[in-house]
C-alpha cells in the first residue's frame, strides 16, 4: 500500500513539473486554472461541459487527477441486434449504390438549464447499428459502414473528471471504440475523424443525410431536400416488416405491459387516494425495472380526462362510479414499445350505461381486428371499426344524418366522438415508420410481419351540448398490437382481457 502510495506522489509530482514547465513558455492568459475550459476535451466539441458554480480546479488538483488511474473495462459481447443490423445495413447501401449515407443517433436534449433528458438515440440510427450511445454517427458508402463514436476519455484531458455531459465520474463509463465494435459487430472510428470523412469526396457525390438529429454533421453536409427525403422515406419503409427477432421484442415489450397494468390494479387503494399520478408512477416502475423505460407518455385519464386524447398531465383524481382510462407502453431494453389501451371501471363493476357503451367500443375493435390480413388495405380496419361505432350512434339517436351518410367519406358527422384513426404501425417507435410514403402507409396494403395498433375510441365531451347529459364527460379506447400473420393476425398484448365481462373478472382478481 506505501509503495503504491509513494508512487502516486512521485506520478503526481512529475506531473505538476511538467505543467510548470509547459507554462513557462506560455502566456498566463492561455493557460487558465480555473474556470470550464482548462483542457480542451476529447470528442469534437472544445470546452468542457462544466458550470459557472462548479468549484475552481487548481492544476496542482487537476495534475492529480491524471494520474494513479488503473484500466477500467466494461464485459461486452457481441449482442443479439448485430447480426439484424448488419443485414439492414446491406439492404439500405443496396438501395442507394454508390452513394454517401449519413445516420447521426443524436445527442442530449436539455430539460432544465444544465440538466438533460435521458438519452434515447434516434430510432433510425439504432434500427442500422444497435448503437445507443449519444452523438455516434453511421456512415454507409462504397459497402462500408463505419460507426464514428465518442468514446471514453483518456486520463490526459480533464473530461473524465470535469465534464458533467460526459465525464466517466459524472455519468459513468461511456465504451471504448473497440467495445462498441465487439458489441455491434461494425467497426469504429473515433468521431474527431468525422468531418474528414463527410469533407472527402467519394463514390458518386451524393451525400444522403437524416437531417434534425445532428446540428454539426448537418453544418458539415449541405442539405438537399430530395436526396434527404428520399432517404428518410426508404428508412421508413424498411422497417414497415418485422423479422422474428423484432416480433419476439415487441411481445415481450406487451408481455412486460401486462404486468404493469396488474400492478396499477393491485395499488387501487392508493390509486384511490393519490389519483391518475399513482398509475403513472406504478406503470413507470415495471417499465424500468423490465425495460428501457415507457415507450412514450403514460395517458391516465380518471372521469372526464379520458375524453382528452393525450392527457399526459396525470394530475386528477380517479372517482367511484366513473372509468379511467389508461394507455401505457413499456419500451424494452433494445427499444422496441408496446401501445396497449384499457378503459377500466374505477369500482370494478361497469354501470349498466358504462357496459353499454364499452361492449360498443370492444365490438368495434373486434370488426377491425377481423378485417386485417396479408395483401389487404391498411385502412380496412379503420373503416371497418367505424361502421360499427356509427351504427352504435345511430341507434343511441346523435347522429345528424342517417348512418350511411354520415359514414361518406365526404361527410364523416360520426367523428365528432370519435376524433382520430384507429390504426398506426408499431415497432421501435410508438407511431412506427414515419417517413414513408403515404401511398405504402396508410394508403397501402399490409403484408405479413407488419405490426399495428387498434384502437377505437368513444369520446363524449363533458361540454357537448348534443349528447344527453349522462353520456357526457365519458371516455372509451380499447387498444391492441396486432401482428399480420400468413394466415390473418395475432395479438400481442391478448394477456389483458378485453371484453366487459372479463375485465370485471380481472379486477377482481387483482384488486386488493
Amino acid at each position: 500500500m506505501r509503495a503504491r502510495l509513494r508512487a502516486g506522489r512521485a506520478a503526481y509530482a512529475a506531473a505538476v513539473s511538467e505543467q510548470t514547465t509547459n507554462a513557462d513558455h506560455s502566456s498566463a492568459d492561455t493557460q487558465p486554472t480555473t474556470g470550464p475550459t482548462t483542457r480542451p476535451t476529447t470528442g469534437t466539441d472544445t470546452e468542457l461541459h462544466t458550470e459557472s458554480h462548479d468549484p475552481a480546479v487548481p492544476e496542482a488538483y487537476a495534475a492529480f487527477m491524471r494520474t494513479g488511474w488503473g484500466e477500467r473495462s466494461l464485459d461486452v459481447t457481441r449482442l443479439p441486434v448485430a447480426d439484424e443490423a448488419a443485414a439492414r445495413r446491406e439492404r439500405l447501401a443496396a438501395a442507394f449504390p454508390g452513394e454517401r449515407l449519413v445516420l447521426p443517433a443524436g445527442g442530449f436534449k436539455v430539460r432544465s438549464n444544465d440538466t438533460d433528458y435521458r438519452f434515447r438515440p434516434d430510432t433510425a440510427h439504432t434500427y442500422f447499428t444497435g448503437n445507443q450511445t449519444s452523438d455516434a454517427v453511421l456512415v454507409i458508402e462504397d459497402g462500408e459502414a463505419v460507426l464514428y463514436a465518442r468514446p471514453s476519455s483518456g486520463r490526459d484531458s480533464d473530461e473524465f473528471f470535469r465534464d458533467r455531459q460526459y465525464g466517466e465520474l459524472w455519468v459513468g463509463r461511456r465504451p471504448s471504440l473497440e467495445e462498441l465494435s465487439t458489441a455491434l459487430g461494425i467497426e469504429c472510428r473515433h468521431l474527431d475523424r468525422l468531418q474528414d470523412r463527410l469533407g472527402a469526396k467519394g463514390g458518386s457525390g451524393k451525400t444522403r443525410v437524416l437531417r434534425g438529429l445532428s446540428a454539426s454533421v448537418d453544418r458539415m453536409v449541405p442539405g438537399d431536400t430530395v436526396l434527404d427525403g428520399d432517404l428518410a422515406r426508404v428508412v421508413g419503409e424498411m422497417r414497415l416488416v418485422k423479422s422474428a427477432w423484432e416480433i419476439a421484442e415487441l411481445q415481450a415489450a406487451c408481455d412486460a405491459t401486462t404486468l404493469g397494468f396488474e400492478d396499477s390494479v393491485r395499488e387501487w387503494s392508493q390509486v384511490q387516494e393519490y389519483g391518475e399520478r399513482w398509475i403513472e408512477g406504478t406503470f413507470f416502475r415495471r417499465a424500468r425495472a423490465m425495460g428501457n423505460d415507457i415507450g412514450y407518455d403514460s395517458i391516465v385519464g380518471g372521469g372526464s380526462h379520458a375524453t382528452t386524447l393525450h392527457w399526459i398531465e396525470n394530475t386528477g383524481p380517479i372517482t367511484p362510479g366513473t372509468l379511467v382510462l389508461l394507455d401505457m407502453g413499456v419500451e424494452g431494453r433494445n427499444l422496441y414499445t408496446a401501445d396497449v389501451t384499457r378503459t377500466l371501471p374505477v369500482d370494478g363493476t361497469f354501470t349498466p350505461l358504462q357496459r353499454d357503451l364499452y361492449d360498443l367500443v370492444h365490438n368495434a375493435q373486434q370488426a377491425g381486428i377481423d378485417a386485417l390480413h396479408p395483401g389487404g388495405p391498411f385502412l380496412a380496419g379503420h373503416d371497418a371499426a367505424m361502421s360499427v361505432i356509427a351504427h352504435g350512434l345511430a341507434d343511441l339517436d346523435l347522429l345528424p344524418v342517417p348512418v350511411e351518410q354520415a359514414l361518406d367519406p365526404d361527410n364523416k358527422t360520426y367523428a365528432r366522438w370519435t376524433l382520430h384513426g384507429v390504426s398506426h404501425m408499431l415497432g421501435l417507435d410508438v407511431h412506427d415508420c414515419a417517413g414513408t410514403s403515404p401511398d405504402v402507409y396508410p394508403k397501402g396494403d399490409l403484408a405479413e410481419g407488419m405490426v399495428l395498433t387498434v384502437e377505437p375510441g368513444l369520446y363524449f365531451q363533458d361540454n357537448d351540448e348534443l349528447v344527453p347529459a349522462e353520456l357526457r364527460g365519458i371516455g372509451i379506447r380499447i387498444e391492441d398490437d396486432i401482428l399480420v400473420t400468413a394466415d390473418g393476425t395475432r395479438n400481442l398484448s391478448a394477456a389483458l382481457p378485453r371484453t366487459s365481462a372479463d375485465v370485471e373478472a380481472w379486477m377482481g382478481r387483482h384488486l386488493p
